[in-house]
């Protein structure tokens, strides 16, 4: 039985990851459209994915301050 870890398990969340998505791809100079994305590069989702978990990380760190 597979378990998918990166499911939502809030559904009100999934709107503010999406923006949170968008976000981090426009700050890295990646067009997204809503939907379907497949048409980028690994090179570019991989950009989106780290801008994704440098923001969390400060995100966190401030909240420690």
């Amino acid at each position: 039985m597979a378990n998918s870890s990166n499911k939502i398990v809030v559904p009100a969340a999934r709107d503010a990851m999406d923006r949170f998505k968008m976000e981090a791809a426009n700050d890295v100079g990646v067009t997204l459209k809503q939907g379907y994305n497949g048409d980028i590069s690994a090179r570019q989702a991989g950009s989106i994915g780290g801008q994704m978990v440098k923001k969390m990380i400060e995100a966190y760190e401030n909240g420690l301050k």
